[in-house]
């Protein structure tokens, strides 16, 4: 453990076998009182903020409420809804209950909603309005365990007349109730919580087969922000932002078990569509998100510069070619040269600070990412214009986290070193194991799968990689998903992934060719950014289908994968692509609600497209389904373009 995480130890909060999540709640509040603001909220365009008082009281206030409807120990309860301060009061009532929190991503088919709330043995659903009410109302027959469907956001709600609904402000009544009967029921339920109780069950996202439900404990979450904050320690004054699904252990990671033990505040934004503007508004001091949050900070901050002027193109770009050199330097920890240092400053006032503000980013001194494959020249980027983004590596199973960079020791093609308390080693077939205090206890009625994962203390990872000579772990990829080229060498399909996705273009690709001749892609357009290019260039369109099969956009397409083969062993090139007549879509399966790709039933889904890539067909007819959020399912068909890539101005 190094002096600098040493010297992060002190006044930190002393996790023993006894405190849970709940003890702790109370005594923050309890130092905190009416003094701090826990949380804001922005409603009807004012930000509105809570005590730490107040969220105490209103956790108490649900906890009895749930009691009295019938909420003991180990009993799981459904949670599905924006991220609001009611969604972090009824999560943490259900845990000072005794009971164990069950998170739903909120535009969850009804398949999956009816496969969790089965699958959890779920007696309690919290829904935010009506949209998740009637979720759960049509698939309450086939959870036989599930007893009462608790709402909140009344519209739309006043004629439904059914005994198992109840409003959240009736539970809040029945708890003003019980506190009055029974005045310390409330600290005794907390008191009787334990350390290894679970208190979380988060079901995984599923790339290759059904949602496994993984336990967490209150060690387990507790101690994971504790070992990541003593790499990065954060204050009470700090501003975070919540605005990533609960569903997300990622979301948990920053925060429950962060954001509990620092004390800092948690902001709501008003909608997840105005998700972007708050960030702006508050300017957070830490941030966590996936790659593609900051694939889509990169595409806003590339879509100004094509529409700008030339002067301001130009500026731009002399901006960023010193942004580039001077994070090159320190990447490769090189000391920056006082002529260097002065651009790098003329380029900070100038531009930089700029565009860190434009993205909400101003005040970040810690930015993360996690939960896929960030591409190196993303990683690059934002260095440039100064955020000091890091890669984590982690998974649900180890609470979140096992491995991130430290501020002075940044490799964009690792993922860092393990956080305190963590061992990191490399098994058979280069599989990564982690062993930590947070790693999980298993999954929830799954032995089988369980005894698969966690043999001897160590967390069988599903990943591939190694460690570098520095101490960093490099993550290769899944290692059901590695590639073997045509000669013979292993590759990384999410790599190359990655670096396409940095075209502005671009919003996603499948990479395929495991032994196969050559690599191919089917990529998808960004259509709001490749619409803007076809309205400038005087191109007609009615529909992504449409245009995404245009040979001008086909050709617009080329030109990244072109950029990104000169990087590229001859080997690993992409020699054919096509343009999907689709974006991917997680109502569709094709990515999961954390937004991977789903590879295998991606391949399989569109096997004609890619046999086609290995032929000498130029046109592919497709007819296929796509699948809306309430279900309904709609026939398309398409006609598909397949195209070689240029190389040395030859097909």
């Amino acid at each position: 453990m190094s002096a600098a995480d040493e010297q992060h130890f002190k006044g930190e909060i002393e996790i023993t076998e006894d405190l849970t999540l709940p003890k702790l709640l109370v005594r923050q509040c309890e130092k905190f009182g009416d003094a701090r603001v826990a949380m804001r909220e922005k409603e009807y365009g004012i930000w509105r903020p809570v005590t730490w008082k107040q969220y105490l009281d209103n956790v108490k206030e649900i906890t009895l409420g749930l009691v009295s409807l019938g909420l003991e120990p180990e009993d799981k309860v459904i949670m599905i809804g924006d991220n609001r301060p009611q969604a972090l009061w009824t999560e943490m009532a259900a845990m000072c209950g005794g009971g164990v929190g069950v998170w739903l991503f909120q535009d969850c088919l009804m398949e999956e909603v009816k496969y969790i709330v089965d699958h959890s043995d779920s007696k309690f659903y919290i829904a935010e309005g009506q949209e998740e009410v009637d979720k759960a109302l049509a698939i309450r027959d086939q959870c036989p365990k599930l007893k009462k469907i608790i709402w909140d956001d009344p519209k739309g709600l006043r004629h439904y007349d059914d005994p198992m609904l109840v409003s959240l402000d009736e539970v809040r009544r029945l708890g003003r109730e019980s506190a009055v009967q029974k005045p310390g029921l409330f600290d005794e339920l907390v008191s009787s919580g334990k350390g290894h109780d679970v208190c979380l069950l988060f079901y995984t996202s599923g790339t290759t087969s059904l949602p496994k439900g993984a336990l967490l404990t209150h060690y387990n979450m507790l101690t994971m922000g504790r070992n990541l904050m003593r790499v990065d320690p954060c204050s009470p004054s700090d501003d975070f932002v919540s605005y990533l699904p609960f569903a997300w252990i990622g979301e948990q990671m920053m925060s429950i078990s962060c954001g509990l033990q620092i004390g800092y505040t948690i902001n709501f934004p008003e909608e997840p569509e105005t998700a972007q503007h708050n960030v702006r508004e508050i300017g957070p001091h830490v941030m966590f998100a996936p790659p593609r949050l900051y694939e889509q900070f990169t595409r806003t901050v590339q879509v100004k510069h094509l529409d700008a002027s030339w002067l301001k193109r130009k500026f731009f770009e002399i901006g960023m070619k010193i942004g580039y050199h001077t994070a090159e330097l320190k990447f490769e920890k090189k000391p920056v040269p006082f002529y260097w240092s002065v651009l790098r400053w003329f380029a900070e006032v100038t531009l930089f600070s700029k565009v860190r503000d434009h993205l909400g980013l101003s005040k970040v001194r810690h930015a993360y990412t996690g939960g896929a494959a960030m591409g190196p020249d993303h990683f690059r980027f934002f260095h440039a214009i100064g955020v000091n983004l890091k890669q984590i590596y982690g998974q649900t199973e180890i609470a979140g986290i096992s491995v991130v960079h430290r501020d002075d020791d940044i490799k964009f093609d690792t993922v860092g070193t393990p956080i305190p308390e963590t061992e990191i080693k490399i098994g058979e077939d280069d599989e990564i194991l982690s062993k930590s205090p947070s790693v999980f206890v298993g999954y929830y009625k799954m032995e089988e799968e369980t005894r698969k994962t966690l043999k001897d203390g160590w967390l069988y990872s599903g990943d591939t990689g190694f460690i570098d000579e520095d101490g960093h772990l490099v993550v290769f990829d899944r290692s059901k998903d590695i590639m073997i080229l045509g000669d013979g060498r292993k590759f990384s399909p999410q790599f190359l992934e990655a670096r396409l996705k940095f075209s502005p273009y671009l919003k996603d690709a499948l990479v395929v060719g495991h032994q196969r001749p050559y690599v191919s892609a089917i990529v998808c357009i960004d259509y709001n950014t490749v619409g803007k290019w076809a309205e400038d260039n005087g191109i007609n369109y009615t529909s992504y289908q449409e245009l995404c099969q245009m040979p001008q956009i086909y050709d617009l397409v080329e030109k990244p994968i072109r950029e990104v083969n000169r990087t590229l062993p001859d080997s690993a090139k992409i020699r054919r692509f096509a343009n999907l007549y689709k974006e991917f879509d997680a109502d569709d399966e094709e990515l999961t609600r954390t937004r991977k790709i789903r590879r295998a039933f991606v391949e399989n889904r569109y096997k004609d497209i890619i046999e086609a890539l290995y032929s000498r067909q130029e046109i592919l007819h497709m007819e296929t389904n796509i699948t809306y959020e309430d279900g309904r399912v709609v026939d398309i068909k398409a006609d598909i373009r397949l195209q070689d890539v240029e190389e040395g101005g030859k097909k």
